[in-house]
């Protein structure tokens, strides 16, 4: 099996050659070499953490140190496949300036290869700023963890003509920004 390590520009040949990208997320060292070893093309250490490892009621109460923690360990693992961090609650939210420092220590100090922010068109900004500094960008639209107080629990998204064409109009904004996932 190939070796070479998974980059944005491996993924976006692979997405225009109409070829399966192959996603887990995961949080640990010996799931990452698992995973790793088994072929997968990206690993994102999610900040579903806080549910499934750390016993918070939602991804809320994750902090940046929690995530690179894991991180670490996840990066340790692995050798072929794209590492991507997902940015907590109010890692990126206050101002584009906090959004460019968490994502720089993600790919400084865990070995990171992407970030992963949460949001659309409200976010566009900061991944073109991100983007822009060098650090690649994954979307998350749909349902998103960390607007769970605000969308009332975690429900289906998208559901009805509007809301499905905002989420594709979502999709559209954030690759016109950068994001390459």
């Amino acid at each position: 099996m190939e070796r070479k390590k998974v980059t944005v520009p491996d993924i976006l040949r692979m997405k225009k050659e109409g070829k399966k990208i192959t996603k887990i997320n995961l949080h640990d060292y010996p799931t990452a070499v698992l995973a790793d070893r088994a072929g997968v093309d990206m690993v994102m250490i999610g900040d579903s953490i806080g549910m499934v490892v750390l016993g918070y009621s939602n991804t809320i109460p994750v902090t940046m140190e929690e995530m690179i923690h894991h991180t670490k360990a996840v990066c340790r693992g692995v050798v072929r496949a794209m590492v991507v961090a997902d940015m907590p609650f109010m890692s990126y939210q206050a101002s584009t300036e906090a959004a460019l420092r968490n994502a720089g220590r993600f790919l400084k100090e865990t070995d990171a290869q992407a970030v992963k922010l949460e949001g659309g068109r409200e976010v566009a900004e900061m991944t073109r700023r991100m983007t822009s500094s060098g650090i690649p960008v994954m979307g998350h639209l749909g349902l998103t963890p960390q607007s769970v107080q605000q969308l009332g629990g975690f429900k289906i998204q998208g559901r009805g003509d509007v809301a499905s064409r905002r989420i594709l109009e979502d999709a559209r904004i954030l690759e016109e920004s950068g994001a390459f996932s």
